[in-house]
């Protein structure tokens, strides 16, 4: 409580230091703020035709929108102010960081029934060796649970199945998210005790479930004395997910042959195909809240609950997964509101289908797999029981995170005065 309450106060320290840096150097080097501001603008704008095109157009949009970039740095210098400006982003920076661990929260959850004859099925090579790393397999057997090696050939699906056909009673998964959806369908339909071990890359499902996705070997304390909360799951064409499916543009990309040898490059060569009316990308149809429709979405992403987007605390993380409601995020480039920005929206809903003119490239849970068409999307509600350690936070980053900088200045303030 004591150090959440310093992390209050340092977070409001930093920002009051970085707004007297900025309207300082705004004062004394004006107009050369203004046209900094107006050079870095117009380079992201003419960076981002670059994108758009192909050739020679994007060659010369981009050498462009270098020259901007240069003459913007080059204003700062010459205004004597690049070292105040490099000072006041590290201030926000900091002050951001020092947000996003104030609002962060401990849950107490009831303690649950330990299992008799748990199990937890790990895969060595997720995460680059994390479980091996943690030597899980050990830590798992000291603590009364069954650990199951998937080895390359094994049917996961299989294994756990055999698992619970000779007595498990509870299971967990150490791989990645992918591995927990699996190992999460079974339990779900058997209403089997589930934990999430966080022993893969990114662990998105661990962190937004309230595990610490740095403690390994802790999270399978949830199967000695951890609590339990129930969860949503959300399926597509009746195939479950814990986080999310993407379609469009970076779905695209990963299916492309040239991917795996030239990440970018292949995403670049892609991003045309989808910001124009009439390029080659799949047809993406869909129909959003009050029957508002659309036919050529660049990206679209349906979530097992909703994700912050764009937030400066707990951005890119989900408040819940137990609200029974599907996110959905859609991104059209071509085409713009009424302030010519690219149409962008975001709801809440039960269930959401998209159709396309034929197979639909997608990414579930990280998966490149291709999905035919229609699309449908629901979501189950409090489908999964999900232990998680006593020690680990219970909840997600963004549980406590507030909408907007004011309801955040006023957050940190109560923080501050009460801890």
């Amino acid at each position: 409580m004591k150090s959440r309450r310093l992390t209050a106060i340092a977070a409001l320290a930093f920002l009051v230091a970085g707004v007297f840096v900025l309207v300082l150097t705004g004062t004394r080097a004006f107009p050369r703020g203004l046209i900094a501001a107006s050079l870095l603008v117009g380079a992201l704008v003419v960076g981002w035709e670059a994108l758009r095109r192909r050739g020679l157009a994007r060659a010369l949009f981009a050498t462009v929108a270098i020259v901007l970039l240069v003459t913007f740095v080059g204003v700062l210098v010459a205004g004597g102010v690049l070292l105040e400006a490099i000072v006041a982003a590290a201030l926000f920076s900091s002050a951001a960081a020092a947000a996003r661990e104030a609002f962060r929260i401990h849950v107490p959850l009831p303690r649950a029934v330990a299992p008799t004859r748990p199990v937890v099925v790990w895969n060595p090579k997720s995460g680059g060796g994390k479980a091996l790393a943690a030597d899980l397999d050990a830590e798992a057997r000291a603590r009364g649970i069954e650990p199951i090696e998937l080895k390359p050939g094994d049917d996961l699906l299989v294994l756990v199945r055999d698992a619970v056909a000779n007595g498990a009673d509870a299971l967990a998964a150490a791989g990645g998210d992918g591995t927990q959806a699996l190992v999460a369908t079974i339990a779900a339909e058997l209403d089997l005790p589930f934990a999430c071990i966080p022993a893969g890359t990114r662990n998105h499902f661990a962190l937004d479930l309230g595990v610490d996705r740095d403690d390994v070997v802790g999270a399978l304390d949830a199967f000695v004395d951890g609590g339990e909360r129930r969860v949503d799951l959300a399926e597509v064409n009746g195939r479950v997910f814990v986080n999310n499916v993407s379609l469009g543009l970076y779905a695209e990309a990963v299916q492309r042959s040239g991917y795996r040898n030239a990440k970018i490059r292949t995403v670049l060569d892609t991003i045309p195909d989808f910001s124009d009316a009439t390029g080659d990308g799949h047809v993406l149809e869909y129909t959003g809240p009050g029957g508002v429709s659309g036919r050529r979405a660049t990206v679209i992403m349906v979530s097992n609950n909703r994700y912050r987007l764009g937030n400066i605390v707990g951005s890119g993380t989900r408040p819940s997964i137990d609200d029974g409601q599907l996110g959905v995020a859609v991104a059209e480039l071509t085409s713009t509101d009424a302030r010519g920005r690219a149409r962008f929206r975001q709801w809440q809903a039960p269930t959401f289908e998209v159709g396309s003119d034929g197979p639909v490239p997608a990414g579930v849970d990280g998966e490149a797999l291709v999905l035919d068409p229609p699309l449908r999307f629901s979501i189950r509600p409090g489908a999964l029981r999900v232990r998680i350690a006593p020690q680990h936070p219970g909840a997600s980053p963004s549980a406590a995170a507030p909408n907007g900088l004011v309801d955040g200045a006023r957050g940190l303030l109560h923080i501050a005065r009460t801890g």
